[in-house]
């Protein structure tokens, strides 16, 4: 009785399983590597990245097995040579393109895993999550990109088609470039923020008037989380061609100010030691910054400021609102007559002097 193997050439038979056990020891060793130092924290491999890493490549071992001639003759499929050589390709450009993906997202979780931008001191962490962020999605891109590219090009017709479609729309290339103009310019913003940083993710800025933190930053638009939770949409040439406020460019320290309106008797002297007390009294206050000033008089009251500093905005503004209140309390109670008051003076006329 005959067999599917009888009529294969033993030679190709014989190759086919070298091939196959040349393949299985090579991913076997690599998987072996990959899987110790998967575990060994000196190497800083996060979890899960020896399965990112093996699976492309059985893939790509399996598109080495299937452009084999051995595998055609065990099949005995040796006229379809074109489409196993070509399924082949496909295979090994899909198979790199996801190792190249994963390989780029390990990295980022090991370098991004040392910074934590949870703690109070956070610019360095925010720094280094801003350019991954962007320049992750950059590579992604171009990875993809590249690799649809691959594909297409290894089609003969597809590629003299595209030879002559490129070399016939020339007109149609610069409306194109045209149009496109304004989402290049767009995605080389975002870039130039990846490099420049004038703002990072965590950030505290003021836009369109609105004050709020740097959510997200992609390729064309940034989000900005505004304080009462609402979120403002900005596309990323905004943050280069005008200008706007980042609170924590270089630290996230700021200064607070609180303005008081009193009568010209005030005793400075007693809203000064007041104010020292309710700093001193609060862990809100860092210890840094603790003045109060007379910064205008008026024709009907004095403008008092009282400057004050914290570790970052959002304790800036709690600040604030407690020292006006606890200010204005202690006026009320101890000196209500210096509250600013209106004052009209009533002069007695010659006749009501002679009466009198």
């Amino acid at each position: 009785m005959n067999t599917f193997f009888d009529n294969v050439p033993k030679s190709a038979l014989y190759f086919f399983l070298a091939s196959t056990l040349s393949v299985l020891i090579a991913y076997w060793l690599v998987s072996y590597f990959v899987k110790k130092y998967d575990k060994d924290p000196k190497y800083l491999l996060p979890n899960g990245a020896f399965k990112k890493i093996s699976r492309p490549i059985i893939f790509i071992f399996l598109s080495i097995l299937v452009r084999s001639a051995s595998l055609r003759k065990l099949l005995q499929v040796e006229h379809h040579e074109y489409w196993f050589k070509k399924a082949s390709t496909i295979l090994f450009i899909f198979s790199i393109t996801w190792l190249l993906l994963n390989v780029l997202k390990i990295v980022k979780s090991v370098i991004v895993g040392n910074y934590d931008v949870h703690v109070e001191n956070n610019l360095k962490a925010r720094k280094i999550y801003t350019q991954f962020n962007i320049l992750e999605r950059i590579f992604i891109f171009t990875i993809v990109i590249l690799a649809i590219g691959a594909v297409l090009m290894s089609f003969e017709s597809i590629r003299e088609l595209g030879v002559s479609i490129f070399a016939s729309a020339g007109v149609a290339g610069i409306i194109i470039g045209f149009s496109a103009q304004k989402m290049i310019g767009t995605v080389l913003a975002g870039i130039q923020i990846a490099i420049a940083q004038p703002i990072k993710i965590d950030d505290v800025v003021i836009v369109e008037g609105e004050w709020g933190r740097i959510e997200e930053i992609t390729l064309t638009y940034v989000v900005v989380k505004i304080w009462d939770k609402r979120r403002l949409i900005v596309p990323t040439p905004y943050f280069i061609e005008k200008p706007f406020q980042n609170w924590t460019k270089t630290s996230s320290d700021i200064l607070g100010t609180v303005f008081l309106y009193t009568d010209y008797n005030v005793p400075f002297d007693a809203i000064r030691e007041e104010l020292t007390r309710i700093l001193e009294s609060t862990d809100l206050w860092d210890k840094e910054v603790n003045v109060l000033q007379v910064t205008d008089s008026k024709q009907n009251s004095v403008e008092i400021r009282a400057l004050m500093s914290a570790r970052d905005s959002p304790t800036a503004w709690d600040l604030r609102v407690l020292v006006r209140e606890k200010l204005i309390t202690f006026l009320q109670k101890n000196y209500p007559e210096s509250i600013a008051r209106n004052r009209v003076l009533l002069e007695k006329s010659s006749d009501e002097n002679n009466n009198s």
